[in-house]
Order: structure tokens, then sequence, then C-alpha cells
């Protein structure tokens, strides 16, 4: 995919848990009952929690993939040739080896920091109707501290993407937004889960006002971050918030604002089987476009693109054939046509 790249391209920096998933296909919903676990959330749990998860599911088949909302964004960039980076925590044990392996496979510049609890964990239950239902033991990656960030990191890189998950450290997480700030980097947000937003509401507003120039939400969390009851309310009431403001709205698409304009983005035509990363790959390709210069529908097209292609199959990683696939809509759009779709992106008017 190298050879989609712009001649103006930036560079884009992540930061957040550095995690090794487990994704298992459920047979039904009565498993995440038995598991007390609510359908579509994200639940952080300590080893004895995690080890009844996966007791609970130990007939079911499974399989592993580098993880973490944010290393899944990155990841994507950098199989589109965007310049990347990434900031996290492991354990020295097998699962941290693994993770860095995968994350250096795709050319991305680390800085990963040693841990002493293992490294963490991330299984995913997928039901029938491609809802993931996540359980997280943070392991290493919950010891990322502010203390363990320096301005050094930021060094060279023109964008910052941070997951909400990290928002279990306000402190890390404002650190890491100063230090970018002030090296002049854009930053972007993804609220990560419509629980956590509930839980830190108070925080994340003031950050998103003070820092962030882009955030990211799917219906859930945006419904949950402005208390209002429809995706395009609650869209109009992040808009003054930030520079640009993003809401998923799943099969429907996603809506988008940019200064005084909403956008709207269908989706692609997909067979759904899994919807693990595919907030996290859209954010890629939503950002690829934006180190790339290009609009708002441009982006939204993008990101629409590979959220719609990671939906297809189990896991946050598209295929080498898929990245294939990909190639030729991809570079359609670059080019400022319409990926062979009409209907993939339009402009629905001003504010208001």
């Amino acid at each position: 995919m190298a050879d989609c790249k712009l001649g103006s391209q930036k560079k884009i920096l992540g930061i957040g848990n550095a995690l090794v998933d487990t994704l298992i296909r459920v047979p039904d919903d009565a498993v995440l009952s038995r598991l007390s676990l609510d359908k579509g959330s994200m639940t952080l749990v300590d080893v004895t929690r995690l080890k009844s998860v996966l007791e609970e599911t130990r007939h079911l088949a499974r399989r592993k993939s580098a993880g973490g909302s944010a290393a899944n964004t990155i990841s994507g960039l950098a199989r589109l040739g965007a310049s990347t980076g990434f900031i996290g925590k492991v354990g020295s044990d097998s699962s941290g080896k693994y993770f860095e392996k995968e994350m250096t496979s795709h050319r991305i510049h680390i800085h990963m920091i040693p841990g002493t609890r293992p490294t963490g964990q991330c299984v995913s239950l997928i039901s029938r109707d491609s809802e993931r239902t996540m359980t997280t033991y943070l392991g290493a990656a919950v010891e990322l501290e502010a203390r363990d960030l320096d301005p050094g990191m930021f060094s060279g890189f023109n964008y910052l993407h941070i997951e909400g998950y990290l928002v279990q450290d306000h402190l890390l997480i404002e650190s890491a937004m100063k230090m970018a700030q002030a090296a002049g980097l854009e930053i972007s947000l993804d609220l990560a889960s419509f629980n956590i937003v509930r839980e830190n509401l108070a925080f994340l507003r003031r950050i998103i006002e003070q820092y962030v120039d882009i955030v990211f939400a799917n219906e859930e969390e945006a419904l949950a971050f402005t208390g209002k009851s429809l995706p395009h309310e609650a869209l109009r009431q992040m808009a003054p918030t930030c520079k640009m403001a993003i809401v998923k709205i799943g099969p429907r698409g996603s809506l988008i604002h940019d200064r005084d304009r909403h956008y709207r983005i269908d989706c692609l035509r997909a067979r759904a089987v899994d919807t693990t990363g595919a907030g996290d790959l859209y954010a890629a390709g939503f950002l690829y476009g934006r180190i790339n210069g290009l609009g708002p529908e441009s982006c939204g097209r993008i990101g629409a693109l590979l959220a719609g292609k990671v939906v297809e199959i189990v896991g946050a990683k598209l295929t080498q054939r898929q990245w294939e696939q990909v190639h030729v809509p991809l570079q359609k759009i670059l080019e400022g046509e319409n990926a062979g779709n009409a209907n993939i992106g339009r402009r629905i008017g001003p504010k208001g």
C-alpha cells in the first residue's frame, strides 16, 4: 500500500493500551448472560475474572492478534503506508514479544516501555449478529504512567491519536495531550466505550474542550457523552467542543461535523461477521485522509472503506488479500473520484 502515499503526508503517533487480543465467536448471547457482561460493552477485569471468561469459552475456537484500540488504528495507518509510531507498555513475557514483533513488522516506530505485570489481554466475544463484547485485563498496560512520557517521544510527529481507554489514568492522558499540544501536534481522541464515557464524563468533556482537535465516537458513546437521544443531535452538541467531530452509526454510516458543515457518509455493503476493529479501522482511514490533507468527505470515505472490509472477517486486522482489494478504490478516493459508489459520501448541508 506504500504507493498510495501522497507527497505532503504527515506523521502520526498513537498511544494506548498494548494488548494481545483473543477472539472468540459465541453461539448465542446466553454466554454473555452467564458471565454477567453487557452486550457491546468493554469491561475491565482482573486475572481471576479473565480466567473465568476463558474457562467458560474453552470449548470454542479462538485466534490471537496484537490489539488495543490505538494500536489497531496505528497498524491500519502503517499498512496504508503512513509514517507511524506507538507508545505503550508490555510485560517481559512471550505475549509482550508477540506484540512488539507484530507492530515492528509493519514498520511502526515503537516506544515499548517494560512493565512488571504480564502483558495485557483482551478477550473479545463475538455474537452471531457480529457485535463484540470485550473483557480486558490491562496487566502491564495499566502501568503506563505520565512519568513514562517525555517530550522527545512526540518530536517529528504531526498528529497524536489517543484511545479513550486510557482515561482510567487522568494524569496520563492529560499529560500526553499537553506534551503533544506543546509540540504543535493535532490531537485526535477515540471515546472507546459508552460505559467508559459515562464513568468519566466530566473529565472527558473538559479535556476535549481544552486539547482535542478531532473526536471519534460511535452512536452509544455520543449519546452517553451528550445525553441526547439521536445521533445527529449528539453531533450538533459535540461540534462546538472541537474542530471536527465524527459519530459512527453502524450500518447507517457516519456523521461528520467540520467547521460549519455536517456530512453524511454511507457505509459500504458488507457481510458483517465481527464488528471488532470497525471503529479503529474507520479512524485509521479517516486519519490517513487527514494527514494527506484531504477534505472530510474523502476522509470519511476511506474510513468507511476500511471499516466495511474489516467487519467481513474475525478480528481487527485486514488480510493481505483485503489490503490488495482496498488499493483501487482507495486510489480513486485519493484522486477525488467516488470509488464506484455515488452514495458512499455526500454533504448534507450547513450546521443548524
